[in-house]
């Protein structure tokens, strides 16, 4: 990767790659203005460079945030929209109809009284948060209270699967930070490795991995986990090597076997080498280190960090198909893709007739054209989360999403 110096960067530059700091964590996808409070955070933080593959494109303009509804649609990024999307819907531009009002999302209480689907989300974050306190203080735990986490969480996945993505999309829970994001990673390797058709052993194991990945975290001084700002070059060698702490957790101390741990010691490896603490390659990775390595991915970029805002859904899924088979195994991004979608479920679209909708259901094989319930149809109409028109874009061909839409920015209008 070629460093660049934050000194360098100007508000609404764009790459052709994604920028990262400290090669690690995304500061903006490819094609996405850098903004402002960005370099402004860097300078703060005392990032001197970041890194990226790309070349620098044309400096974007910030523009005054509008109404979703409220100018022309454009199909969104038709550039790097898959085959399946029809070229007349790649040149179409149609007006949209001005300031509609806003959609009756899905409440904090409606999520509670959902089949006690929030409430299974929930406790299972609670619970792992109560296996890191343990691990961190020094207290013996026992592998079967994991196990007992691991298989809850596959069955509450094969009840309440579009529940769950729909948490993850939707950030409604704070708080356990580093709990609910091994959670997510757990849900979406589960879903990933039912895709791929792997046994219900091999799917339990990726998932007691997924939820133990990042448990060496524990095991770092506090002073480098809440550093603020760049990291030297010990404190980085200290950070990457919490897959080896990890590993002796799994390993050694809850005796986990080897399956598990190679997912642990395995997730930050690159399929084309690069990644740490190895440097190994392509089908040498074990399998359910590939699969967490999509789902931490994608997790981490839809979820909010201290360093950046969260993207929607379709932005990370969007970041992950630029990836070219370098941090990621293709059919493992592959089967990702067909289970979540382009446009994941629970995402917010604008269709380009102006009407802004929740999409409910993918298909595999047509990622742009996913079912979806109306919430503000064309006419400025708002309905209530499940009295809005059920339609599949498969079969409604005049129909198409021109682009997605960030549904925290809808709640704030």
């Amino acid at each position: 990767m070629k460093k660049i110096a934050v000194k360098t960067l100007q508000p609404g530059l764009t790459f052709s790659e994604p920028v990262y700091i400290e090669g690690n964590n995304l500061l903006v996808p490819a094609g996405v203005a850098i903004r402002k409070k960005d370099i402004e955070r860097l300078n703060s933080w005392g990032i001197e460079t970041v890194e990226t593959d790309g070349e620098a494109q044309a400096i974007i303009a910030e523009k005054p945030k509008k109404v979703p509804g409220a100018e022309a649609a454009k199909p969104a990024e038709a550039d790097n929209a898959p085959a399946e999307l029809s070229s007349a819907e790649n040149e179409a531009e149609q007006s949209v109809p001005a300031a509609k009002p806003k959609p009756n999302l899905l409440s904090l209480t409606e999520v509670q009284e959902n089949a006690g689907a929030y409430r299974s989300y929930t406790e299972l974050i609670e619970q792992l948060d109560i296996v890191f306190t343990n691990i961190s203080e020094g207290v013996s735990i026992e592998a079967r209270s994991i196990d007992n986490i691991s298989s809850r969480l596959l069955q509450a996945v094969r009840d309440q699967r579009d529940s769950f993505i729909g948490y993850i999309l939707g950030g409604e829970v704070t708080g356990h930070e580093m709990a609910k994001s091994s959670v997510n990673a757990a849900i979406l390797s589960a879903l990933i490795a039912q895709e791929l058709k792997l046994p219900n052993h091999k799917i339990m194991q990726i998932i007691t991995g997924a939820l133990l990945h990042d448990v060496g975290m524990l095991r770092l001084p506090k002073d480098i986990l809440d550093k603020r700002g760049g990291l030297s070059e010990a404190e980085l060698q200290r950070m990457q090597a919490h897959p080896l702490y990890t590993h002796k957790i799994v390993a050694k101390e809850l005796l986990y076997p080897e399956d598990v741990g190679l997912i642990a010691i395995q997730h930050h490896e690159r399929w084309d080498g690069e990644g740490y603490p190895r440097r190994i390659s392509g089908s040498a990775i074990d399998m359910g280190a590939r699969i967490v390595s999509v789902a931490d991915a994608f997790e981490a970029m839809v979820s909010q960090k201290s360093y950046r805002n969260s993207m929607v859904g379709y932005q990370a899924m969007k970041n992950l198909l630029s990836d070219n088979s370098r941090r990621f195994d293709p059919d493992v991004l592959k089967a990702f893709i067909q289970t979540m979608g382009i446009y994941p479920i629970g995402s917010i679209i604008l269709l380009n007739n102006g009407a802004l909708a929740r999409v409910t259901e993918v298909h595999g094989d047509a990622p742009l054209r996913p079912k979806i319930r109306v919430l503000v149809d064309e006419f400025g109409k708002t309905f209530k989360q499940e009295e809005g028109d059920l339609i599949d874009l498969l079969t409604e061909k005049s129909l198409f999403i021109a682009k997605a839409v960030d549904p925290k920015e809808i709640a704030k209008k």
